[in-house]
């Protein structure tokens, strides 16, 4: 196999939904191949659960979708024991999130019961059920969704849900020449639902293995901790990035060289991933809480105070 040629059609698949997103897409896929899970938030309409579909469409692994609503019960996720009168025992019936790629789609619409319910899984790739543990497929990749200015009928991430994803991206409005070309191309069927594989679960395990392989100097390894140290330091920040946040920066980075075709991390990798890493990490103090980009002010100043290696 070919990594780079591997990845380029997945690039290419889902850039023929997704238009004009060439960056969201490719820190998408970074997020994939590095072992971790993506919340995508934006205003609704500019396409983010087509994105998680047509990620999880692109890729020869098992799907489920979830509406998440405030009615929701863990149980409709994980999955219940029910008896079985023949055996005289109970049997595990596995939920939707028994599938490699699992669509979160409204995760804040839920109530923390339910949030709380995927909290093993994103971390340990299993749940426990009546004492029992069941392993989760292999790879496991959860895409949440939320729109972060409704606030009506939704319940806000706890921070130990959001330290659970790798990356929180934003799509953002597509340009003109984009926008043209997607209201032209609307069809009867979802563009994503027609979407074909290009990617089989052994090629996205033999991809995560060669992103660990990447190489990163201990110069910026250094780096990476003093911004995520410096963070800690801030005086506008209540809690600073925490060694979970470092480690996935260094997983991030890995990945994000190995979609560029590298075989070793640069310093570009670690500024360009600093935001869409660790911004929904940090917790701020009094009046910036409110500020929806004050946590990314933040971070441009650690990274502007930081020295960089050469």
């Amino acid at each position: 196999m070919d990594p780079h040629r591997t990845i380029r059609a997945l690039r290419d698949n889902i850039e023929s939904v997704i238009r004009g997103k060439q960056e969201v897409i490719r820190l998408a896929i970074a997020c994939l191949l590095a072992r971790g899970h993506l919340l995508i938030e934006d205003v609704p309409g500019v396409g983010k659960t087509t994105l998680a579909a047509s990620i999880a469409r692109s890729m020869g692994c098992s799907f489920r979708r979830i509406q998440f609503t405030s009615d929701l019960l863990p149980s409709d996720i994980i999955g219940v024991s029910v008896y079985d009168q023949e055996s005289r025992r109970f049997l595990f019936k596995p939920g939707p999130l028994f599938a490699h790629v699992v669509l979160a789609d409204e995760i804040n619409r839920t109530t923390p019961r339910t949030q709380s319910a995927l909290l093993e899984a994103m971390s340990e790739c299993r749940v426990s059920v009546d004492s029992d543990t069941h392993e989760l497929p292999n790879p496991f990749f959860v895409i949440a969704t939320q729109n972060p200015l409704e606030h009506h009928g939704t319940y806000p991430l706890p921070d130990s849900q959001l330290d659970r994803f790798l990356m929180r991206l934003r799509i953002g409005y597509p340009g003109t020449e984009a926008e043209k070309e997607i209201v032209s191309r609307q069809r009867l069927v979802h563009a994503a639902e027609e979407l074909d594989a290009v990617i089989q679960v052994d090629e996205v395990i033999a991809l995560q293995r060669r992103a660990h392989e990447v190489k990163v100097d201990d110069a910026l390894l250094s780096y990476m901790v003093e911004i995520a140290q410096h963070t800690r330091s801030s005086d506008l920040v209540e809690l600073g990035v925490s060694p979970r946040g470092s480690v996935s920066l260094y997983r991030a980075a890995q990945a994000l060289a190995l979609v560029d075709g590298r075989g070793f991390v640069t310093p570009d990798d670690i500024q360009e991933l600093a935001v869409p890493v660790l911004e929904h990490r940090i917790v701020m103090k009094g009046s910036a809480v409110h500020r929806r980009d004050a946590a990314r002010l933040v971070l441009e100043d650690v990274l502007q105070r930081v020295e960089v290696p050469l």
